[in-house]
C-alpha cells in the first residue's frame, strides 16, 4: 500500500542533516511496512524484530558502541552494515530498553548510518529514559490510514485524484460526488487499520475486518499487561473502551468506572494518549492565537484512534451497517463527528503529535458548542459536522457573531457550497483542512456570485 509518510521518510533518507529515525504510532498502523518499503532503496536493509529474536538482546548488555554492535548484528544476520548504502532497522524496540539508550550513540558515532526504530506502546519506555536522545533522534509520527489513502488503494487512483484537485468554489461533479460519499461510508465502517483495508480490498468481507480488529484489540490488552506496572490492566483497558463509549461529549471520569479514582483513570488515558491509543480535543476559548494559550485543561473530549477500532470497542457488528441507511451509518454514537476529528489528527504534521480543539460554553439555557475549532495562520474557523446534509448552525453563528470572525465551515453529506460566510463541504473533505491549502484557497479566493440563498436550517 503506498502511504503518504513514503514521502517524508525518503526525505529523511536524503536529507544531509539525518538524525536517528524513531518512528512512533499505535499498533499496527503500518510502520514496519513503510520502512521495509524505504528499505527496498538501500543496497542493504537489516530488519531486527527483538520479539521475533529475542537472543539479540544480549548484544546490548555489554558496551553500546556503534561500531561493536553492528559487527555482531552484520555477523548474526549475515548482511553488511555499510554507511550510506545499509539501512539499519530496529522494530519492537520497545523490548529492549539498552538498544533504545545506544541510539543516540549511533547519531554520535556513525552518522551516515541510516537508523531507524520503531515499536508498540513506545512512550512507556521512553518515560524510563533519561534525558533520550535529545537533539539527536528525529520522530515521525504515524497513524491509520487516511481517507485519501483509503480511497486510493479502495477506488484506485483516479477518484483519488479528485480529492486532490477540489476546487472549494464548484460543486463536485454529482457521479463523484456519490462515489467519494459512498466510499467515506465504507471508511467509517472498516477504519484506516491497513490489515483491515486490505481484508476488504480481497475479500468485501465486513466479518473477516471484524475479525482482525478484534485480534489487534486482544492484542492491545496483552501489550497492556507488559506495562501494568504504569497502571493496572484492567484500568487501561475499561479507560481505552470508555474512550469509545463517550464519543461525541466531554469525557467524564466518573464514567469510566464507579471503583476507580479520578486520579487512576487521569493517569490511564494520558498513558493512552501518549501511546497514540488515543486523541484529546481540548476546549478552547478560541478568542485569539495560538488556540493552544486558551485551553481549559479540565474540559476536553477523547477520540479512539481508528474508526473500526472504536465500532468494535462499542461493540457493534461492522456487517450491519450493509443494511444501515446513510443515517444511521454516521450517526451512531457519534461517529461522524469521531471520524472527522481522526482525519485532522492524520492529516496533520507527521513531525509534531496533533493538538485538537473545541468550543463549549454552559451556561443555563444558553448551550453552544462547535466540533472542532482550527487556525490557519492567523484566521480561526469554526467546524461544524452534521451526519446529514442539513442542520441548524445556532452555535456555528454564535460563535462567529461573538468573535467576529466572517468564515465558518460546515461538513455533511452535501455538495460544496456556500451560505453567507458559512462554507459547506462534503465531510470527506475533512483531512483538507489540517492540510491547509483548501482552506487558504476559501480564505483567499471569489466569494461574489458563489453564495445561494440561506436555507432555513441553516438560517435558524
Amino acid at each position: 500500500m503506498k502511504r503518504e509518510i513514503d514521502s517524508h521518510l525518503e526525505a529523511w533518507k536524503e536529507s544531509p542533516i539525518r538524525k536517528i529515525l524513531l518512528l512512533r504510532g499505535a499498533r499496527q498502523v503500518g510502520k514496519t511496512y513503510s520502512i521495509r518499503a524505504l528499505g527496498r532503496n538501500f543496497s542493504h536493509f537489516l530488519e531486527v524484530n527483538f520479539e521475533e529474536h529475542p537472543e539479540v538482546k544480549t548484544f546490548f548488555e555489554g558496551p553500546l558502541t556503534p561500531q561493536l554492535l553492528c559487527e555482531k548484528l552484520s555477523g548474526y544476520f549475515d548482511i553488511p552494515l555499510v554507511q550510506g548504502a545499509s539501512l539499519l532497522f530496529f522494530d519492537e524496540i520497545q523490548a529492549c530498553p539498552n538498544c533504545l539508550k545506544s541510539l543516540r550513540f549511533f547519531q554520535e558515532k556513525m552518522p551516515d548510518l541510516h537508523v531507524a526504530a520503531a515499536g508498540s506502546l513506545l512512550e512507556f519506555v521512553l518515560g524510563e529514559i533519561p534525558s533520550f536522545g535529545v537533539g539527536r533522534i528525529q520522530s515521525i509520527f504515524m497513524y491509520p490510514m487516511s481517507f485519501s489513502e483509503f480511497v486510493a488503494e479502495v477506488e484506485g487512483t483516479g477518484l483519488a485524484d479528485v480529492l486532490s484537485t477540489v476546487d472549494p468554489f464548484r460543486p463536485i461533479d454529482l457521479p463523484f460526488h456519490q462515489r467519494l460519499m459512498d466510499a467515506w461510508r465504507r471508511y467509517v465502517v472498516v477504519g484506516g487499520l491497513p490489515a483491515a483495508v486490505r481484508a476488504y480490498i480481497e475479500r468485501k468481507d465486513l466479518r473477516k475486518c471484524q475479525e482482525i480488529i478484534d485480534s489487534l484489540i486482544e492484542t492491545l490488552r496483552d501489550d497492556f499487561r507488559k506495562y501494568q506496572r504504569h497502571a493496572p490492566v484492567d484500568r487501561l483497558a475499561e479507560t481505552f473502551r470508555s474512550i469509545a463509549l463517550q464519543a461525541g461529549g466531554k469525557f467524564k471520569y466518573a464514567s469510566v468506572s464507579a471503583d476507580t479514582t479520578h486520579y487512576e483513570i487521569k493517569k490511564c488515558l494520558g498513558l493512552l494518549v501518549w501511546a497514540g491509543l488515543a486523541y484529546r480535543v481540548h476546549h478552547t476559548d478560541a478568542r485569539g492565537i495560538p488556540l493552544g494559550a486558551q485551553v481549559d485543561l479540565r474540559r476536553f473530549k477523547a477520540l479512539v484512534y481508528d474508526m473500526g477500532v472504536y465500532q468494535r470497542l462499542c461493540g457493534l457488528d461492522l456487517s450491519s451497517h450493509l443494511i444501515a441507511d446513510d443515517a444511521q451509518l454516521v450517526n451512531r454514537g457519534s461517529a461522524a463527528e469521531l471520524v472527522v476529528g481522526l482525519e485532522l489528527a492524520a492529516n496533520n504534521s507527521s513531525l509534531v503529535r496533533p493538538e485538537l480543539y473545541y468550543w463549549h460554553r454552559e451556561a443555563r439555557g444558553s448551550n453552544a458548542e462547535v466540533d472542532y475549532v482550527i487556525q490557519r495562520n492567523r484566521d480561526i474557523i469554526p467546524v461544524e459536522v452534521k451526519s446529514g446534509g442539513t442542520g441548524a448552525m445556532k452555535s456555528m453563528h454564535l460563535f462567529l457573531h461573538e468573535r467576529s470572525l466572517n468564515l465558518g465551515i460546515r461538513l455533511s453529506q452535501e455538495n460544496i457550497a456556500r451560505y453567507g460566510g458559512i462554507q459547506v463541504l462534503p465531510a470527506y473533505l475533512a483531512g483538507h483542512l489540517a492540510r491547509g491549502e483548501l482552506v487558504d484557497s476559501i480564505l483567499n479566493g471569489p466569494t461574489s456570485g458563489q453564495s445561494r440563498k440561506p436555507s432555513q436550517e441553516i438560517q435558524s
